[in-house]
């Protein structure tokens, strides 16, 4: 059996835009990359059914495009583009046929609706404004993710306000403030995943590399403070910076990626939803980006964006842990990781 992932990648040094990577799961491994598609600075992915939404740059001008999927490649169809640095997450949403920006450097959370001829047409665009956070990279606004509620509200990290953000959406694309849930100063908010229930967030603090477990009222769209847990050893005294968090199918399990002690971390959820810490593996690469599990959760593929290269894990189904497979699958400057 195989599976193909697709890989987003910055764009600064040797790679070309977008890669595929193929999972022959009877093998235990990953074939070499291929490229899918040229781009500039395709750092951030997401995929409905035969479509790929991407962030892209063009020049001084960046924004999101649209792709159609046909055998081992993406065909670009349409790009809306303007003078602002390229955003760092895009979100599909299927229901209202919209997809959803948001811009790092801009502070912003953009709407867009997808056409028909996968053209997209902004319908909305929200500016953060408020009080940011201590650290230096706290300096303005900083919009990391945003992203569908469980209940299909919008919810916005904001790394420079160290703030969850909730929006509800119309149908044509527009944004109604509902709650926002303030973290400790300099968490710095970067992303977060949902129970399957949809009753739990799970929000990981990039500067601080912490964990934080929130209870979601979907009554009122709201959260509620339930642990705060680290990522890391409490002695790592060196740099590190958290990044992607995933949970599996069933919401037993959570991992999270550090970037300067170079692990994926991983945590069993307990019957009070908090999470207990039971592993950190290395990531045999140099600045661990995202990650992403195989269709049946039985392997995980993490990429490492300074070391250029991609590493395989089996995934115990009954304990959560994983075991290394595979390391230095060579990808030029990989950041996201997607099943195809």
């Amino acid at each position: 059996m195989t599976e193909k992932f697709l890989i987003g990648t910055y764009t600064k040094k040797t790679s070309q835009g977008i890669y595929g990577v193929t999972l022959d799961s009877e093998q235990a491994s990953l074939s070499p990359v291929w490229l899918v598609a040229k781009s500039g600075k395709p750092a951030y992915l997401q995929v409905l059914n035969d479509h790929l939404y991407s962030v892209k740059q063009i020049g001084d001008e960046g924004g999101v495009a649209s792709y159609v999927l046909q055998g081992d490649q993406a065909e670009l169809l349409k790009t809306n583009l303007s003078v602002v640095a390229p955003p760092a997450y895009v979100a599909v949403d299927q229901a209202r046929s919209l997809l959803y920006s948001a811009n790092y450097h801009a502070g912003t959370v953009t709407v867009y609706h997808i056409n028909d001829d996968q053209s997209l047409t902004q319908t909305d665009e929200v500016k953060h404004s408020g009080v940011t956070g201590p650290r230096p990279e706290q300096d303005n606004p900083h919009a990391h993710y945003a992203d569908l509620t469980p209940d299909h509200r919008l919810v916005v990290c904001d790394l420079g306000l160290d703030q969850t953000i909730v929006y509800d959406v119309s149908e044509n694309g527009q944004l109604t403030f509902v709650s926002t849930y303030q973290h400790e100063a300099g968490f710095g908010t970067r992303h977060l995943t949902f129970s399957p229930d949809g009753k739990v967030a799970y929000v990981l603090g990039e500067l601080s590399s912490q964990l934080e477990v929130l209870k979601y009222d979907a009554n009122t769209g709201s959260f509620e403070h339930l642990q705060t847990i680290k990522t890391i050893p409490d002695d790592w005294t060196a740099h590190n910076g958290a990044a992607a968090i995933h949970i599996s199918s069933d919401g037993k399990y959570v991992y999270t990626s550090n970037r300067g002690e170079n692990t994926l971390a991983v945590f069993a959820v307990q019957d009070d939803s908090t999470v207990k810490h039971i592993q950190s593996i290395s990531t045999e690469g140099d600045f661990p980006r995202d990650f992403d599990l195989s269709k049946n959760e039985d392997f995980l593929v993490a990429s490492n964006q300074e070391s250029d290269n991609l590493t395989l894990y089996a995934r115990d189904p009954e304990t959560g842990l994983l075991t290394l497979l595979q390391k230095d699958v060579a990808c030029p400057e990989p950041v996201c990781v997607k099943q195809w």
